[in-house]
């Protein structure tokens, strides 16, 4: 008996949303953050695909962003009444952000990747590498350098 495999089809983040509201998003990203709309428009899809997998797992307080996923969050964080009505519905609940003291450590950043494609979205690679020196002067205080 000859057993055949059919690999799953994976997500993007960007597919949470309509692509209106994703438009949106991602011109703010850009500028504020001084984008260039293309690497907004990644930034936000695995800002979207790693908020969603924190949510539907309750595995907040376990995982963050890679240096450069972090603005993303923080844009759609930055949409209160968007971002409290797109928890409601996605999770159910309001996932906060919650900034502690982690370090983005390589080791802290391939079990998120890990989480994230486990979930079946896709990984933009470029935009987690290894890791993970805070940001100053926008960390957050999500890290010991800020």
């Amino acid at each position: 008996m000859t057993t055949i495999t059919v690999a799953a089809e994976t997500r993007t983040g960007r597919s949470l949303l309509p692509d209106a509201e994703f438009d949106i998003l991602a011109a703010f990203c850009a500028d504020e953050y001084g984008f260039e709309r293309c690497v907004a428009d990644r930034v936000l899809d695995q800002a979207l695909a790693l908020v969603h997998v924190m949510g539907t797992t309750r595995s907040g307080a376990t995982m963050a962003p890679s240096q450069q996923v972090d603005p993303g969050w923080h844009t759609l964080i930055l949409h209160t009444d968007w971002y409290a009505n797109w928890c409601e519905e996605q999770f159910g609940y309001f996932l906060h952000h919650r900034p502690n003291s982690k370090i983005r450590s390589r080791g802290l950043m391939t079990d998120v990747v890990g989480k994230i494609r486990a979930a079946g979205f896709e990984i933009d690679e470029r935009l987690w590498g290894t890791a993970a020196d805070c940001n100053p002067p926008a960390c957050c205080g999500d890290g010991p350098c800020c």
